[in-house]
């Protein structure tokens, strides 16, 4: 669920929310915050039971043809939301523990990839930890971002899953290790997240949640059925890359029949 800026405020009544992308249903209750793209051009679209999804054009595409959006095959956008607008903002984040996060600017979020919209937990990403602890200690950062301390104060890493010689917050563990100074060591981070996942999926015992005491790779679909059942997830599928069709359109992924 999310706070509404001014140019949505005619939806006050409906059920309106800021949509993120995941492929780690497990690490949900970790949330801290969520990130747009600043600069991002987002819409808002109906679905088929009158939710509201704030998304990109891109994802809507491909929602209206898995027979979510209001009508099948078609995807208007009732309005046109930049990603400032939404900075700042509350949102409610299934669960995690934290009654509400705020959303913040991520420069690096790509519009052609998932909803571009990129929910955080810094305890097991570490690009999530890296940004996160920047924006905590850098005044200089937060007023180059728009960032005010009381977003990202507080708001802390949750212990999720224990992952055996990186303990329970394993992006921490990984940053410290590779040496990481700030978000923008993109490449240490790269590998640092490559590590985090392969062991945390591997290895990881969840410490938290229904599935608590399993392994992360049995947890994982335990977890995605239990958002489905309480309504706070709907599956959501894209290429995995760009796959371009000879008449030079994007392809998406399709529910037919």
């Amino acid at each position: 669920m999310l706070e509404l800026p001014e140019s949505m405020q005619q939806f006050s009544d409906r059920n309106v929310f800021l949509v993120a992308g995941t492929l780690r249903p497990e690490t949900m209750y970790g949330q801290t915050n969520c990130f747009v793209l600043p600069d991002g051009d987002y819409g808002v679209y109906e679905m088929k039971n009158d939710d509201l999804f704030v998304i990109s054009h891109r994802a809507a595409r491909h929602f209206a043809h898995q027979e979510m959006t209001k009508v099948d095959y078609e995807y208007p956008s009732l309005v046109s939301v930049k990603g400032q607008e939404l900075i700042g903002k509350k949102v409610k984040a299934p669960m995690t523990s934290y009654e509400y996060v705020y959303v913040l600017p991520l420069p690096t979020i790509s519009m052609t990839k998932g909803t571009a919209v990129v929910t955080s937990v810094p305890s097991d990403a570490p690009n999530d930890y890296a940004m996160l602890i920047d924006l905590q200690k850098k005044e200089g950062l937060r007023k180059i971002m728009g960032v005010e301390l009381e977003w990202v104060q507080g708001f802390d890493p949750i212990p999720l899953i224990d992952v055996p010689g990186m303990g329970d917050l394993c992006a921490k563990f990984a940053v410290e290790e590779m040496k990481i100074q700030s978000h923008k060591d993109t490449v240490k981070l790269e590998q640092a997240k490559d590590k985090c996942y392969q062991e945390g999926f591997s290895k990881g015992i969840m410490k938290i949640g229904i599935a608590e005491g399993q392994r992360v790779e049995d947890a994982k679909p335990i977890i995605k059925k239990q958002m489905y059942d309480e309504g706070t997830a709907v599956p959501y599928y894209e290429p995995e890359k760009d796959v371009t069709a000879r008449t030079g359109e994007p392809c998406i992924v399709a529910l037919c029949d």
